[in-house]
């Protein structure tokens, strides 16, 4: 139902070179299904035509979307279907959110569905599983594409996102399903080899589910910011399943869709 995002005590976790480099070489919301960040407020942002400032993107302005139409058609050229996380990952009913709705964190640490902030042009999540076999359970799995007003809009979610893991450090996803435990970590444009994107944020924890035997298990959420775009993918394990399986198909997911919405805005050469 939601994107989660949570930390016990705000730590830092120390990237796997996996994670780098596939970031480093492309481009919400941890909770899962229906999943996306959730940013409060507009605030206008100054359009500039320096590369730089476009997070590493050299962007054409007029291929940024100004309507809902048009965000709505760059989600889907670069959204990750399930051959973008790898071999043997299906799709999961239901299989894309609603898009009249976004996930809230509310004060109580429980996601609920509400209509997106007015910062949002549009926002769309898919879910995505990996079926039970050989002994494992079955791995769940979404990715996260939100495009926000303007690029200050989107640096507000990477902000709450933070804020929110601060102040819910367990959080109800939905009725038996929690996460918590978590460690974070946040890389700027340029902090050691990231480049894909102006800011990059990495959630590690554990994954609680009482229909899948109560856990608890891994738990992975990648959320990256570049422009007014936000790209997140969430891997949630199961029996079986290692922190390091699942950042592989997290990671390929998330880096592709960053490559992706590079190639979706950048201007022609």
């Amino acid at each position: 139902m939601a994107c989660a995002r949570a930390i016990r005590g705000y730590g830092v976790l120390v990237l796997a070179p996996l994670v780098l480099v596939a970031c480093s070489g492309g481009g919400g919301s941890p909770g899962g299904e229906g999943a996306s960040a959730s940013a409060t407020g507009s605030a206008s942002a100054e359009p500039s035509s320096k590369p730089e400032d476009f997070g590493g993107i050299d962007a054409d302005p007029a291929k940024l979307p100004t309507t809902r139409k048009e965000a709505l058609d760059l989600i889907g050229r670069v959204i990750a279907e399930p051959a973008t996380f790898g071999p043997g990952v299906v799709k999961r009913s239901p299989y894309e959110s609603d898009p009249a709705t976004w996930p809230v964190l509310g004060t109580d640490c429980i996601w609920r569905q509400e209509k997106p902030a007015s910062s949002v042009l549009a926002t769309m999540s898919r879910s995505f599983e990996v079926p039970a076999a050989g002994g494992k359970g079955p791995m769940r799995l979404s990715a996260v594409v939100t495009v926000h007003r303007t690029r200050d809009d989107a640096r507000w979610e990477m902000a709450e996102s933070v804020e929110e893991t601060m102040r819910c450090p367990t959080q109800q996803l939905r009725q038996g399903e929690q996460i918590g435990s978590m460690i974070a970590s946040t890389l700027g444009q340029e902090e050691g080899v990231q480049e894909s994107a102006e800011d990059f944020l990495l959630e590690s924890g554990k994954y609680m589910n009482t229909a899948l035997g109560g856990g608890p298990y891994p738990y992975s959420w990648y959320l990256s910011q570049s422009l007014q775009f936000t790209v997140a993918v969430t891997g949630k394990g199961a029996k079986g399943w290692s922190e390091q399986e699942i950042d592989v198909l997290a990671n390929q997911a998330h880096s592709t869709m960053l490559v992706r919405l590079g190639a979706a805005v950048e201007k022609q050469s």
